[in-house]
Parts: C-alpha cells; sequence; structure tokens
C-alpha cells in the first residue's frame, strides 16, 4: 500500500464539480464504520495536556512557524484531495493582527493551539468570522478567537474547486445560530471546509460509500516528509479520516486502526 501511494503522490487531480451548496441534509444514510473516536473538543480554548508533538506558536514578530507540525497528504482513490507539505506550500503563521490584515472575503483561517487540533473559520468581514465552536455556528471577531494565538489562510489545503466567495460566505452565514443537534459537522474544519467547496463529504453521513472508494492519509514523520516515506492510513469516509487526522495533530500519537482494511507502515 505504501509503495502503491508513493506512486500517484505527485499525480495532478481533476478538479471535482461541487454540489449541495445550501442548506442541512437530515435524510441521508449513516452507513456503519468499524471503529470510534471520541468527541474532539479542539475548539480556540487552551487546556489540556497532550503527549507527543505540539505546536508551539510563534513569538511576537512574524517568522516561520510549524517547525514541529507533522505533514500530510491524502486521497480519494487515485486522487490527491489534501496536501499539507512544506515542499509545496508555505505554512508560515501569522499574529491574529497581521493575519487580518491578509483575509479576503471567503478566506479560510486556521488558527493554531498548543497541544490541540487547529480551530478553522470562515472569514466573513470587518475582523469578523463565521465558525463552529462548542456545537454552535457562531461568530465572532478574528482577533478574539485567536487569544494571542497564530494562525495562517489555508484555501488551498483541500484540492477541490473553491465556490465563489460571496457563495462561501453565504453558505457560512447562513447556518449561523445552529446548534448540535441541527449541524451536520463534527468539527470545525470539516463546516469552514463545506462553506468554501459545498462538498457533502464533510458532512458527518454526506456520502454514499461503495466498496472501491476509500481515503488514505499518508503522514509524513520527520525526515521520511522529505525522502516520500511516512505511515499510511486507510478510511471509509472523508469524515473519518479528517477526525483522525486532527486528533493526530492534538495528541501526536498514531494508532492503527481496525478497519478490516489496514494501513501499512513503510
Amino acid at each position: 500500500m505504501g509503495n502503491h501511494l508513493d506512486r500517484i503522490t505527485h499525480l495532478s487531480y481533476s478538479e471535482l464539480p461541487t454540489g449541495d451548496p445550501s442548506g442541512l441534509e437530515k435524510e441521508e444514510l449513516r452507513v456503519g464504520v468499524a471503529y470510534f473516536f471520541s468527541d474532539e473538543e479542539e475548539e480556540v480554548d487552551d487546556g489540556g495536556g497532550g503527549v507527543g508533538y505540539t505546536i508551539t506558536p510563534c513569538p511576537s514578530h512574524e517568522s516561520p512557524g510549524a517547525a514541529r507540525e507533522l505533514e500530510y497528504s491524502a486521497f480519494c482513490s487515485q486522487e490527491c484531495i489534501f496536501s499539507k507539505l512544506r515542499e509545496n506550500q508555505d505554512l508560515t503563521v501569522y499574529s491574529a493582527k497581521t493575519l487580518l490584515s491578509m483575509c479576503r472575503p471567503g478566506d479560510l483561517v486556521e488558527i493554531l493551539s498548543s497541544a490541540q487540533a487547529p480551530h478553522w473559520a470562515v472569514y466573513e468581514h470587518d475582523n469578523q468570522v463565521i465558525h463552529l465552536h462548542q456545537g454552535q455556528i457562531r461568530k465572532d471577531r478574528l482577533t478574539d478567537i485567536g487569544q494571542g494565538r497564530h494562525g495562517r489562510i489555508v484555501n488551498s489545503r483541500y484540492r477541490y474547486r473553491p465556490l465563489p466567495a460571496d457563495l462561501v460566505v453565504q453558505n457560512a452565514a447562513g447556518h449561523l445560530g445552529l446548534n448540535s443537534g441541527d449541524i451536520c459537522w463534527t468539527n470545525s474544519e470539516s463546516f469552514a471546509a463545506w462553506c468554501r467547496f459545498g462538498k457533502r463529504e464533510f458532512k458527518a453521513d454526506g456520502e454514499a460509500h461503495s466498496a472501491e472508494q476509500q481515503y488514505f492519509l499518508k503522514v509524513h514523520l520527520g525526515a521520511e516528509a522529505r525522502s516520500g516515506g511516512g505511515h499510511t492510513l486507510v478510511f471509509r469516509s472523508l469524515e473519518d479520516m479528517i477526525r483522525e487526522r486532527r486528533r493526530v495533530d492534538a495528541s501526536g500519537i498514531l494508532t492503527e486502526l481496525s478497519l478490516g482494511v489496514s494501513g501499512d507502515k513503510e
């Protein structure tokens, strides 16, 4: 499996059509998965002590962040759908004040926290962001949710074709005030990514599964990131893959998952 993924890492991807750009879909069929996650509470609250990998906020001056961040690439079948690799992207992080001067309506913003998964939000305008926080879709000031943390714009992290910026903002604003019983996303990243790309796969229970469709998450470890090595995990939905990657970001711990299809450690 690992060798197969090495061969497809640099393949170009097709621009996939976006769909489901508005509204909630509550009547979707749940397809069972073979493992479970505890609910993550990764939102911008800073607490809890993860072990292993942590993110250290940058000092007050702007400097390259992500010195300890894990790098990932992800695939649906043979299409690269997600990439976080230094060789392809600038992973520098910025103070909230500097980030504010860089943001445009519809941008996806990632706020980094120590020993927690990053927090994602959709930038609206005038320092306002819309995000999923503690089970609620809410609007806050970017500088407030930053709370001294650093962040970056992550529009290119997912390799899907984005919706127009006004529709991205409309998607986010249209769900303001909804609570956990009424929303279809399990974390801030899935919500923000759905707003920008409109793909139902980001929703909980949002995709029809097939025996042929699988998601592969390749975690690039240390020097292996430069040599193409790493640890590959296999998932049956985009939602599950996102949740596991965020769990690893928060804890630094890789686990073998019992999915009926095991990932390869190279």
